[in-house]
């Protein structure tokens, strides 16, 4: 038996697992893993009860919808995933490896909703989080519609809702609602009084298809859009277009061929984001590998992610 004197904390295993080191001696933040932000009321009193039993004062709603216990003693850490229950309520992911992934509520219950986010998030979560990347971290988010409330562009894969809208102008009685909803402005009442449709202003909310009285807009397709290379940080980026339309039931399969080019692309390179991998290689390298999987949703060409500049007017 080793000596107990001796023994010491590995602090990145507990990162990984989701403990993390806090300034106090000898405490610990627990993350809990909560995907797509939602969480039952019977495990919410739980989390809790726990939180009271053996944390401080507060718990933290971190930005990327996870319940941190604060002011953990390392000596608890058995009793907290007890109590917890593990099947239940697990430990979150730190560390170079996916993450939970983040969603917006979808179209549950959510009028603006177009996809069921929170099925892809729990999908994911499944089959794919704590997947070691190698080199850093991978962050997944879901979006159900263009609102983006979820800011999916700046995580390494980000998706979002899309509808592509088409007309049947026969069935059109010419009432224009559909203009007038319309905030892109990418249909206008032409001189027949019947709409005219503009693709490259459209960004695939589907208003038009929800508010026309007739039937007479409807979805050709949907699907996510889906961007990728995004991060945040100290030196954000934000994802480019890369898929559109992507089958919901595929989500799983586009992350994993991701993480596979990223994997291979990225090795010896050390501590790199996706983003940054992508703009050493060039999105093409990306486009090519995932074109040959997904032919009809991988988008013809795009750019690389692109910097944003936090220090502007320093």
């Amino acid at each position: 038996m080793a000596d107990e004197k001796q023994t010491k904390l590995d602090l990145n295993n507990l990162k990984a697992g989701g403990f993390i080191k806090e300034r106090g001696k000898d405490l610990f933040t627990v993350r809990l893993r909560v995907p797509g932000g939602r969480m039952s009321v019977p495990r919410l009193k739980k989390i809790a009860e726990v939180a009271e039993k053996f944390g401080g004062e507060f718990v933290h709603l971190s930005v990327r919808q996870s319940i941190e216990l604060i002011n953990i003693n390392f000596r608890d850490f058995d009793a907290v995933v007890e109590e917890l229950g593990e099947k239940s309520q697990k430990v979150a992911s730190c560390g170079a490896r996916v993450r939970v992934p983040v969603a917006c509520g979808g179209c549950e219950y959510n009028p603006n909703g177009l996809v069921d986010t929170q099925k892809s998030a729990l999908e994911v979560d499944e089959k794919l989080f704590g997947t070691p990347t190698g080199h850093h971290k991978f962050k997944v988010a879901f979006a159900g519609c263009p609102f983006d409330c979820p800011k999916s562009a700046t995580n390494d894969i980000g998706f979002q809702g899309a509808i592509y809208p088409t007309l049947d102008k026969d069935a059109c009685i010419g009432c224009g609602l559909c203009a007038k909803s319309c905030v892109p402005k990418a249909i206008a009442m032409g001189e027949d009084n019947k709409p005219v449709f503009s693709n490259d202003p459209c960004i695939w909310c589907g208003d038009c298809v929800k508010v026309c009285p007739t039937g007479a807009w409807s979805e050709a397709k949907r699907g996510y859009t889906v961007r990728i290379g995004g991060k945040w940080g100290r030196n954000p980026l934000v994802g480019t277009l890369f898929a559109t339309f992507l089958p919901e039931d595929r989500a799983v399969e586009f992350i994993a061929a991701v993480l596979e080019w990223y994997k291979q692309k990225a090795e010896g390179l050390g501590r790199i984001r996706l983003g940054d991998t992508i703009i050493k290689e060039g999105p093409e390298e990306l486009l090519n590998h995932l074109r040959s999987r997904f032919p009809e949703n991988t988008v013809a060409e795009t750019i690389a992610p692109q910097i944003i500049a936090t220090q502007i007017g320093k």
